[in-house]
């Protein structure tokens, strides 16, 4: 596969107030640090290499400077900084060919862009992002990511800081992230075929009265909720229009739902 499922960034307006609100829950989470030239910052919580950032602002002039088609910044600016579920970020192990065969394809392409951050301990983080498109389809991709540091490696810095850790729930592992949309079968075969996955079988979730359709990811599928009825899909729509909404997280000690600053968070 191209691609591996890597972080879902969850747009708060205090990354440290829902750090200890995932601690309360049974999750691990840790300060992460700041991206100066966007005016962000974020904690994390990490279920292998498959993390969940939540990201806020601390500085408004530099979040609202002009940001890149596409990335992450633009979508922060078009919600209006809304709490909740924003996108998710895919892994890559190189961008420079996903930008010809996204072009290819008839994406608007730009990047791979390098960043950095600095984390708490000094020691600074880098990484390329490439951003992608069709400005006639309401649904954004993801973006992309792809790492300085090999997996492993990553994984084994991440443990040594204490940022990968065990949670106080179970052994726990990023399931799925579920996005809210008008039209699944029309979203999923664009995506099957821009992102190179395979499609699983299509089912019925009786909580979120909802039909949902799944493409297959290493890390984390990514789930395709179409609402049958009244609820927290047609809901979603209706106020944020097509957008992820929920994350289900695995192995933990029981089976329960929360919610978490405009989104749901399932333990199954």
């Amino acid at each position: 596969m191209p691609f591996q499922f890597d972080h879902l960034v969850h747009f708060v307006d205090s990354p440290e107030e829902v750090k200890e609100e995932l601690k309360k829950l049974g999750l691990h989470a840790v300060d992460g640090g700041k991206h100066d030239n966007g005016g962000t910052y974020n904690a994390l919580s990490y279920f292998g290499l498959s993390y969940i950032e939540l990201i806020g602002v601390f500085d408004q002039q530099l979040a609202d400077q002009p940001a890149e088609k596409y990335s992450l910044r633009d979508t922060f600016q078009k919600d209006g900084y809304a709490s909740g579920l924003s996108r998710i970020a895919l892994r890559s192990r190189n961008l420079e060919e996903e930008a010809k065969r996204f072009k290819s394809l008839g994406l608007e392409v730009i990047g791979p862009v390098p960043l950095g951050r600095k984390r708490p301990d000094g020691s600074m983080i880098n990484w390329k992002l490439l951003f992608a498109g069709n400005p006639e389809e309401k649904l954004v991709l993801p973006f992309f990511i792809e790492w300085e540091e090999a997996d492993e490696e990553r994984r084994k810095s991440l443990e040594e800081q204490g940022t990968i850790a065990a949670h106080q729930k179970g052994n726990l592992s990023l399931e799925s992230v579920g996005f809210a949309v008008k039209d699944a079968k029309a979203v999923i075969e664009k995506w099957e075929t821009y992102l190179g996955l395979e499609q699983g079988e299509a089912f019925f979730d009786k909580g979120l009265d909802a039909t949902g359709h799944r493409l297959k990811l290493s890390g984390g599928d990514i789930l395709f909720y179409e609402p049958e009825g009244e609820g927290i899909v047609s809901d979603t729509l209706n106020k944020r229009g097509e957008k992820p909404f929920i994350v289900t997280i695995s192995g933990g000690n029981q089976k329960e739902q929360f919610k978490v600053k405009n989104a749901i968070y399932r333990f199954v």
